[in-house]
């Protein structure tokens, strides 16, 4: 399985680009959910091959994973778009092809930083520290560049998913529940981010955040 985890980072890596590049809100949510996917995956590739007394704890890590971020979290957003009856990601702050060279750029300075990085503890894969560089680099830029409500929650979860790389490579350290403390926090930001979204929308008709700046100059 050496091959499996280095497949799944690239993958991880890959949809971060399509997420920076894309204006389709339902795409968005689809590609986050992949990526939910491949996270919830990592641990069985990286841990798997362990002893029997760790594989209870490997199997919850990632089943909660793959239920939170593949199903639950994308459920609440997809909802959220239903209800705002928004299908684009329109006239971001930067463009989209703007976005993707930045976006390009800041995955080669991941990749840089990592090999000038020296861990205390050796990481399961060379490509584990530039995944999840590019991966919260990228959930930055998302946030900083795009307009739509839900745009800006999907970049939260790539911010988190970073996190979640990094925490990949002390696994063997943390103890369950300090993950599953994790994922509850994110659940819990995501949901509250989903009743926000709702009631932005119920009451301005608009889940642009530019618009709530105005709102706020003219007031």
């Amino acid at each position: 399985m050496s091959g499996i985890p280095d497949l799944l980072l690239l993958l991880v890596v890959a949809l971060d680009l399509y997420m920076v590049a894309t204006d389709r809100l339902h795409s968005l949510v689809s590609s986050s959910a992949l990526q939910g996917l491949a996270l919830g995956l990592l641990p069985v590739a990286f841990w798997g091959t362990e002893s029997q007394a760790r594989l209870p704890h490997i199997l919850l890590m990632s089943s909660g994973t793959l239920a939170i971020k593949v199903i639950v979290i994308p459920i609440l957003l997809r909802r959220a778009i239903r209800e705002a009856n928004v299908r684009r990601e329109v006239d971001p702050f930067v463009s989209l092809h703007g976005s993707l060279l930045i976006a390009a750029c800041l995955v080669g300075i991941s990749f840089w930083l990592a090999s000038q990085l020296r861990l205390p503890v050796s990481a399961p894969s060379t490509l584990l520290m530039p995944a999840a560089f590019s991966t919260l680099l990228l959930g930055f830029l998302v946030l900083a560049t795009r307009r739509k409500a839900v745009t800006q929650v999907v970049g939260y979860l790539m911010l988190e998913n970073g996190v979640f790389l990094f925490g990949q490579i002390l696994a063997r350290n943390l103890p369950f529940a300090v993950e599953l403390g994790i994922l509850l926090d994110l659940l819990v930001g995501v949901f509250v981010m989903g009743i926000a979204i709702h009631n932005i929308s119920r009451e301005f008709d608009d889940i642009d955040t530019e618009r709530l700046v105005t709102l706020k100059e003219g007031a």
